[in-house]
């Protein structure tokens, strides 16, 4: 039996990110492909649940759709090399996504962002979720915003190979669609866990040792300092991190095509408040900031465009051109904001109470949890024009 040619998720990440046409034929079941699937501004994605298609003709499911690359998928890459293999009877080239979808939701790329600051400034970036990571590098010392418990690891090593040690691992918030990997960098490097003191109130319990930062304080790494600057409405506890008065780590605040939604906290009743807090802390705390402050968002969105140099920042002064929401009045912020709220992130009091430090989770059970769309924005399509 031949050996059906297979791409890693390396791979079909680039091939996505250079905006090539790519189709993917995932085989799972229909509640399984609805929940969390492979998507992005260049991809068409079917789903032909395995049974179905091995008993179809392959020229049929393959005739009103893009050959250029195919690509099967499935859960963890078994199935759905059957199901290339069915395909390939055709002419087309079609290969199987090796590890499936438990291999796409461990993968994390990163990509260096040109900034004005003292410090190299890494984006890591995970394509499964679009959960969004900062290396902040300055001589042999260096601090990692909103890091993830999968890729604790990674955050160290990177560091290293620049030449530093991680002396920061920090939170910009108690985050619903990730477990963070601040509690575990703390306890198993030298770096120092700091979490918002204005997050305590919704009962934080580390069993670590680690620190607070309020509004105002700094915090130097190597020759660059981190300015905290107190954020709530997406949670009461949102802080963006302003480094070298130049990039702004906005965490769940602002992203380059949307808003924060309010709800994940606040809930429901909650919501219309919490919405009127984030619109006075976009108009006080962040836009009162120069114009050219590059906004490094903790999050992006399905087909959010990254800038010219790949990452997914944007300039203050573009983010305003660009999205109307910035220029309304607090009633029309508010009335926008709710009016097409995602289904909230799954998973997300199991992962809340995780992150207050309530329950460890081992990172295989992480991975589990945090499979899906992260949802944390205002709304499913792009506030921006």
């Amino acid at each position: 039996m031949s050996r059906v040619p297979e791409i890693t998720p390396e791979e079909l990440h680039e091939y996505i990110e250079a905006g090539e046409s790519v189709t993917v034929i995932d085989v799972r079941q229909p509640h399984e492909y609805e929940k969390w699937h492979i998507d992005g501004a260049s991809v068409e994605t079917i789903n032909v649940p395995d049974r179905k298609l091995t008993q179809s003709n392959p020229e049929d499911v393959l005739a009103d759709v893009p050959t250029e690359t195919v690509v099967t998928v499935c859960g963890t890459g078994k199935i759905s090399r059957e199901s290339a293999r069915h395909l390939r009877r055709t002419d087309v080239d079609v290969r199987n996504l090796a590890g499936g979808m438990e291999a796409w939701a461990d993968l994390s790329v990163y990509t260096e962002v040109p900034t004005d600051a003292e410090a190299t400034v890494l984006q890591f970036r995970r394509p499964s979720s679009g959960c969004l990571a900062y290396l902040v590098v300055s001589g042999d010392e260096a601090a990692v915003v909103d890091p993830l418990l999968a890729f604790a690891r990674e955050y160290v090593d990177v560091a290293a190979a620049y030449g530093s040690d991680l002396t920061y691992a920090i939170d910009t918030h108690v985050h619903a669609d990730h477990i963070s990997g601040v509690r575990a960098l703390g306890e198993h490097t030298d770096a120092t866990a700091v979490v918002p003191a204005a997050a305590l109130d919704r009962g934080v319990e580390y069993d670590i040792e680690y620190e607070t930062i309020t509004d105002g304080k700094t915090l130097a790494v190597g020759d660059s300092t981190i300015e905290a600057i107190h954020t709530p409405g997406h949670t009461s506890g949102m802080t963006a991190y302003y480094l070298d008065e130049s990039v702004l780590f906005t965490g769940d605040g602002l992203f380059v095509e949307s808003v924060a939604r309010p709800d994940l906290e606040a809930g429901d009743e909650g919501a219309p408040a919490a919405a009127r807090q984030l619109h006075r802390s976009l108009q006080e705390r962040v836009l009162s900031l120069p114009e050219s402050t590059l906004v490094a968002p903790g999050h992006r969105s399905e087909g959010t465009e990254p800038a010219t140099d790949g990452s997914y920042t944007a300039t203050l002064e573009s983010i305003v051109e660009e999205m109307d929401a910035l220029s309304m009045s607090a009633d029309e912020f508010v009335e926008a904001v709710l009016a097409d709220m995602p289904p909230r992130p799954a998973n997300h009091s199991q992962i809340i109470a995780t992150n207050l430090g309530q329950r460890d989770m081992p990172r295989q059970r992480a991975l589990q949890l945090e499979r899906g769309p992260n949802n944390c924005a205002a709304t499913a399509d792009a506030m921006t024009d």
